[in-house]
């Protein structure tokens, strides 16, 4: 069974839009096609596939564009569906490359996806999974935001079709990706909309479509337990734990939800993980706070937690938000932590800040967005 959080009510009462069939999996666009009475059954599951691949191969908006599919059929799929992307509210591009664009895909529903060129085998882009988020992580300035919903699986490849999009990637390359791998880290937190990533990493990683090897999709979680065995199973993705700290103390302070699911079962949970070993590590990302979690006692403790676990440590230096009260560590002393893990036997890359000076570094997520614009509308009240 998968935990998800159902805050979905509001949303029901909305009157229904065309359903946008590029977030569908296979079997739900062919169920679809069939419920709409586009096609009949038998003749669902061939048409599926040849509009899947207009969709998700050559990404198009506009059914007229599907050259092989006839033009009464083109029109019957006109009336009943939508291929429409979302809105961009922003797209900002940083002096290092970075792009981040601000997506709006329902009114009061905006989500913030930021591609990291350099990052894995070509470039990165980081999406989200939730409007807003429930973990209220004290040094993550996106944990300060509300929940409003989770995204449904449309909205999170709706991310991945708009960073396409701007990146020229249609139809899909089979080679030089400038977008070769996908990171969950954007807002919210994965296993608690589980079903929805789930088919959203259906539809990204099928091979007549994006065609991103599961590989190169890794899932980020603070821990929620129970779902780590079902992430595994679903998905066969790579997994990375917002670890941070070494104790439970400590990480009940940074990351509250290790109160309810505490390091031991964590552990637990994560060398029981599908798939795990050298082919398949775990990647642990600990930020570095200064006098907080940066010791070289700190270091050897977190040698001593992960020790037998395939696996590899990102050292992510903070970033800095106005009202928190922590500090990023000094280099030095992020390099004499790294150095202790290497030493150890474990790949511990330091995190160089991306996107500083467009809001889209880690932790960052729509909260400054929000704040610039809420700043410049009172100043534009304040002059009428």
């Amino acid at each position: 069974m998968s935990l998800s959080l159902d805050i979905s009510h509001a949303a029901r009462a909305r009157p229904s839009a065309p359903v946008n069939l590029s977030g569908l999996t296979r079997e739900g666009l062919r169920q679809a096609l069939i419920d709409a009475g586009v096609c009949p059954p038998e003749k669902a599951r061939m048409r599926a596939s040849q509009i899947w691949g207009w969709i998700h191969h050559y990404g198009v908006t506009d059914f007229s564009a599907m050259t092989n599919v006839a033009r009464d059929m083109q029109a019957r799929l006109a009336d009943a569906f939508t291929l429409e992307r979302p809105e961009i509210v922003e797209r900002q591009v940083s002096k290092d490359g970075t792009r981040k664009w601000l997506i709006r895909t329902a009114p009061g529903i905006e989500i913030e996806t930021v591609y990291i060129p350099d990052v894995g085998r070509a470039g990165a882009l980081c999406v989200s999974s939730q409007v807003g988020c429930t973990l209220n992580c004290s040094f993550c300035h996106t944990g300060t935001q509300k929940l409003v919903r989770n995204l449904t699986a449309a909205e999170i490849v709706a991310q991945v079709q708009v960073a396409r999009d701007d990146l020229g990637e249609w139809p899909s390359p089979k080679e030089d990706r400038r977008l070769s791998n996908i990171v969950f880290m954007g807002m919210g937190e994965p296993l608690y909309n589980l079903d929805h990533v789930a088919d959203a990493i259906d539809i990204i990683s099928d091979n007549e479509g994006v065609a991103l090897s599961r590989r190169r999709i890794t899932v980020s979680t603070s821990g929620v337990v129970p779902q780590l065995n079902e992430l595994g199973e679903r998905t066969q993705t790579m997994l990375a734990i917002s670890l941070h700290a070494t104790n439970d103390e400590l990480r009940n302070v940074l990351v509250p939800l290790n109160k309810k699911y505490p390091l031991e079962q964590l552990m637990a949970g994560i060398r029981a993980y599908p798939g795990l070993g050298n082919a398949r590590r775990v990647t642990f990302e600990y930020v570095m706070l200064k006098g907080v979690n940066d010791s070289p006692e700190e270091a050897r403790a977190l040698v001593k937690l992960i020790a037998g676990i395939p696996a590899k440590v990102n050292l992510i230096p903070f970033n800095p938000w106005p009202g928190t009260e922590y500090e990023c560590s000094d280099w030095k002393t992020i390099e004499r932590f790294a150095a202790i893990l290497n030493k150890a036997g474990y790949a511990s890359p330091i995190r160089t800040p991306r996107g500083r000076d467009i809001l889209a570094a880690c932790g960052q997520l729509k909260s400054e967005s929000e704040k610039i614009r809420a700043s410049a509308l009172r100043a534009m009240m304040s002059v009428d």
